[in-house]
C-alpha cells in the first residue's frame, strides 16, 4: 500500500479528486489517501492557506496529489503552489500536452512535453514597491546555474527514458543576456552529455509562434519559470485546454502532482466538473511510483471513452454527461479491456 497525501483543494476540487481516487481504486492500485487542507478554504477555516498540519504530512510522506486552489488576485495571500515548490525544492514542472481523440482543439498533431524550471525567475514574486505612493515597483529575476542544470538534465533524462528524439531549450538570451543567457549556456553544456538526443535552442517569442504554426516539430521542451508558465498553457490550448492536461512538480526527494486549471467555483457542487486534468496528473503520479501498468490501463480507458462514448464526458469538451457519468464510463472501459 502507498501512503499519499491528498489535497482536494477549492471549488470543484473535492468532486474531481473523488472521481480520480475512484478510478485509481478500480484500476487495482492500493493507495491510502491521507487528506490535507490548503487554499482559500483552508485560509477561511484556519487563517492559513497552507496549514502546518499539511506541511507536516508532506514532510513525512514526500508525495501528494493536489486539486485546484484559489489564489486571490492582486491582494491577500500569495500562491500556495509557489510556496510548496519553494519549500520542497520542486525544481521541475512537467507538463505533457498530447492531441486527444474527439476533443475540440485548433490542431491535431501535438505530442510534446514541457519542462519548466519551477523555483526561480520572475515567477517567484520577488518584488517590492519603490515609493510610498505605490506608483513604482520592481521585480527581481534570480537564476543560478545549479538549478538550471538540474531541470535541463531532467528534460534530457526524460527524453532518453521515453525515447524522445529532441530537446528544445527556450530562452530570451538575445536580450536577457545574464539571466536567460545563463540558462541557455547551462543547457548547451548539459546537451553535450546526451549525444544521442538532438538539441536546439530557440528564442521564446519565436517559440510561441512556432507552437501555433508547427507544433508537431516539438518533442521535449525546457525553459525558465515565467516562460514555461505561459508556454505550457499555450500547449494546453493546442490540445483542448487546461481541463485535459496534467502536471507534476518534481524534486530530488519530493513530488506533488496537481491540476493546473482553476477551482471553477461557479460550477462547484453541480457534478459538472471535468476530472481529466487531475486524472492525467494522477497518471504521472502512478508512473512515479512505478505503477506504470495501471497508468497505461487508465489512459487507454480515457481514450476509449473520449473516442467512443463522448456523451458520457462533461460539457466543456463537447459531451452531455457529468463528473459521475465520466467516472463510471472510464471504470467500465477498464473492466472491458
Amino acid at each position: 500500500m502507498y501512503n499519499i497525501v491528498l489535497i482536494p483543494g477549492d471549488g470543484i476540487g473535492p468532486e474531481i479528486t473523488h472521481s480520480v481516487t475512484e478510478i485509481i481504486k478500480a484500476a487495482g492500485v492500493n493507495i491510502n489517501w491521507i487528506p490535507a487542507k490548503a487554499g482559500l478554504g483552508a485560509f477561511e477555516e484556519t487563517g492559513d492557506p497552507l496549514p502546518n498540519e499539511t506541511e507536516e504530512l508532506i514532510d513525512k510522506y514526500r508525495i501528494a496529489l493536489k486539486g485546484p486552489l484559489t489564489t486571490p488576485v492582486g491582494k491577500g495571500f500569495r500562491s500556495v503552489n509557489v510556496a510548496l515548490r519553494k519549500k520542497y525544492n520542486l525544481y521541475a514542472n512537467l507538463r505533457p500536452a498530447q492531441t486527444l481523440p474527439n476533443v475540440p482543439s485548433p490542431v491535431n498533431n501535438v505530442d510534446l512535453v514541457l519542462f519548466r524550471e519551477n523555483t526561480q525567475g520572475l515567477y517567484i514574486g520577488n518584488e517590492r514597491w519603490l515609493d510610498e505612493e505605490h506608483t513604482k515597483a520592481e521585480s527581481i529575476a534570480y537564476i543560478d546555474k545549479e538549478s538550471s542544470v538540474k531541470v535541463i538534465t531532467a528534460a534530457f533524462e526524460y527524453a532518453r527514458k521515453f525515447e524522445r528524439k529532441k530537446v528544445s531549450i527556450v530562452h530570451k538570451a538575445n536580450i536577457l543576456k545574464f539571466t536567460s543567457g545563463l540558462f541557455l549556456s547551462a543547457g548547451l553544456e548539459v546537451a553535450k552529455n546526451y549525444p544521442d538526443i538532438q538539441c536546439e535552442e530557440i528564442i521564446v517569442d519565436n517559440m510561441a509562434m512556432q507552437m501555433v504554426m508547427r507544433p508537431e516539430r516539438f518533442d521535449v521542451v525546457v525553459t525558465t519559470n515565467l516562460f514555461g508558465d505561459i508556454l505550457s498553457d499555450l500547449a494546453s490550448g493546442l490540445v483542448g485546454g487546461l481541463g485535459v492536461t496534467g502536471a507534476a512538480n518534481l524534486g530530488d526527494d519530493c513530488a506533488i502532482f496537481e491540476a493546473v486549471h482553476g477551482s471553477a467555483p461557479d460550477i462547484a457542487g453541480k457534478n459538472l466538473a471535468n476530472p481529466i486534468a487531475l486524472l492525467f496528473s494522477a497518471l504521472l503520479l502512478l508512473d512515479h511510483i512505478d505503477e506504470k501498468a495501471a497508468a497505461h490501463k487508465i489512459h487507454d480507458a480515457v481514450l476509449e471513452v473520449l473516442a467512443n462514448h463522448k456523451d458520457a464526458c462533461t460539457r466543456d469538451i463537447g459531451g452531455k454527461g457529468t463528473t459521475t457519468t465520466f467516472t463510471h464510463a472510464v471504470i467500465k472501459a477498464m473492466e472491458l479491456d
